[in-house]
């Protein structure tokens, strides 16, 4: 059993800047990607930013320069620093992570954190 829990939104000005952070628990053997995506009303999901396991990244094109993904695998967790943030980025925010388990093994499975909301005020 994993779990994901996603923390780190809330209300910010334009400009402002916010870190989102996910971590994962459970019986975890690896993981390989880690990544960001978000989904703003009437929107279908779209990617933010991946990361993986040797710390190679992407952006979405909308993103580069302002958001920063990064993590620490000694606490299963990927962050993502925004900053210069504008009222488009306004969105709900979740992270997936591919993950290798002890029943999944050698394969990975996608795991889901719960969203948290980003509001962005002009």
């Amino acid at each position: 059993q994993v779990h994901l829990v996603e923390s780190g939104g809330g209300l910010v000005q334009r400009g402002g800047s916010l870190r989102l952070s996910c971590a994962a628990s459970g019986s975890i053997l690896s993981i390989l990607r880690m990544g960001w995506y978000r989904q703003a009303p009437g929107r279908q999901r779209e990617l933010v930013a991946t990361i993986t396991g040797d710390a190679t990244t992407d952006y979405a094109d909308s993103v580069k320069g302002r958001f920063t993904i990064s993590r620490d695998n000694a606490k299963n967790t990927v962050y993502l620093q925004m900053n210069s943030l504008k009222p488009d980025d306004t969105a709900v925010y979740y992270c997936k992570q591919e993950i290798v388990t002890m029943s999944s093994h050698p394969m990975a499975d996608d795991y889901w954190g719960q969203g948290t909301q980003v509001t962005v005020s002009s």
